[in-house]
């Protein structure tokens, strides 16, 4: 959590997973899995990049459906 907090994009993503899933301890919380894989995302984290894409195209954590961003974000995890 300290290293997410940080700004690591590796620790924002693990996280992000934990709290998608609900593992470690951690309740699921979609809202907190977008922020953390966003931040991750917009480090150039291509797994982050692709896991938030598909938050867009499926309109998940609290995320409005989008599917031109969902097409931008996978494009961006392909590219890498």
């Amino acid at each position: 959590r300290l290293a997410a907090e940080q700004g690591h994009a590796k620790a924002q993503f693990n996280l992000a997973v934990y709290h998608a899933q609900g593992k470690g301890g951690l309740p699921q919380n979609n809202h907190e899995a977008d922020r953390l894989f966003r931040l991750a995302a917009e480090q150039g984290h291509a797994k982050a990049q692709f896991n938030l894409a598909v938050y867009h195209a499926q309109g998940k954590g609290g995320l409005p459906q989008n599917n031109h961003e969902a097409d931008r974000l996978f494009r961006l995890a392909a590219e890498q």
